[in-house]
């Protein structure tokens, strides 16, 4: 097993996933909202925001689905050594890491009627993440807020399907928002 593999998880796992635990609710809570997130070093192309979030959030009950540009042999032994989460197809994903354009959304969980947690997040790898462009409204928003996607069409269409729908992570470089299907984009 190479030494990379075996680096860039928690220094002090305890405290820092829960600091990124934290940044990670606080973003999902307050849509629109950029969130630093440090304490992860995972392989290339995963940013340290999309490494934190896996850390954080995946289990070996929590399969993981990589789009074609992330699944290296990399990727896929320092997400099974650091968090035991099975690498899946997209209909089994609770998870999937990508950048927009080769996430195939239709392929994931949107949950059911009986069971509308049984969905997919997907975790959106971008080059660039602000708080400019589509305008945000629903919980856990004041007035409004905006915030840079990559298709405001679709997050209008999985906002429609509530309360099925995929959830939306944004990770770029440190920084990460997050896209609840509770939000209605405009």
């Amino acid at each position: 097993m190479q030494a990379a593999i075996l680096e860039g998880g928690f220094g002090d796992a305890p405290i820092d996933a829960a600091r990124a635990f934290r940044q990670i609710m606080t973003a999902t809570a307050q849509p629109g909202t950029i969130n630093k997130v440090a304490g992860a070093q995972p392989p290339k192309p995963l940013s340290i925001a999309a490494g934190v979030v896996l850390l954080t959030m995946c289990d070996p009950e929590t399969p993981v689905f990589l789009t074609p540009a992330f699944d290296t042999d990399d990727v896929r032994a320092w997400i099974t050594f650091h968090t035991s989460a099975p690498i899946t197809t997209a209909k089994n994903a609770a998870f999937a890491v990508g950048a927009w354009d080769d996430l195939p959304l239709h392929d994931f969980s949107i949950g059911t009627s009986e069971f509308p947690d049984r969905s997919a997040t997907l975790i959106v790898e971008t080059a660039h993440l602000s708080t400019t462009g589509a305008t945000l409204c629903g919980p856990g928003i004041k007035d409004m807020a905006t915030l840079s996607l990559p298709d405001v069409a679709a997050f209008q269409n999985n906002a429609l399907l509530f309360p099925l729908g995929l959830d939306f992570i944004f990770t770029c470089q440190s920084e990460l928002a997050a896209l609840p299907r509770t939000t209605k984009v405009s």
